[in-house]
């Protein structure tokens, strides 16, 4: 099945895609419980669509990972169709994809790479200096 075929309701959804963006995760208390879940932006030759991730899911999603999902669902939040593998469906990461060197980064990658650059920045003005007073 490709992802410009799925429908808003749609049941027993059998794709295979790659992640192209994965976004933070948010936490909410559900009956005492805390729970988290993420969107992730997934691709195939004929579109993209959100998937939603919970919990443990959430760490194993990367981008350029291919993804298999098994008996999942479409939904609509907040105006957007988003598949998830729901409560009886099933989640597979299958690996990292050969085209994940044109997939963007996500906002995490960014974020750790410029967290990287001024590390490496304060580094080479201790080593001018040779004190850390500046």
């Amino acid at each position: 099945m490709d992802i410009s075929e799925l429908r808003n309701g749609q049941e027993k959804v059998d794709i295979e895609a790659t992640i192209i963006d994965v976004e933070e995760p948010r936490e909410f208390n559900k009956f005492g419980k805390i729970i988290r879940v993420a969107n992730a932006t997934i691709e195939d030759e004929s579109g993209k669509i959100k998937l939603t991730l919970w919990n443990q899911d959430i760490q194993k999603a990367e981008v350029g990972a291919k993804i298999k999902i098994t008996n999942g669902f479409v939904n609509e939040f907040k105006g957007e169709k988003q598949v998830t593998s729901g409560k009886f469906g099933k989640l597979e990461f299958l690996g990292v994809s050969d085209a994940s060197s044109s997939v963007k980064p996500s906002k995490k990658e960014k974020v750790a790479e410029v967290e990287k650059e001024s590390e490496e920045e304060l580094d080479e003005k201790i080593d001018e200096d040779g004190s850390e007073d500046f």
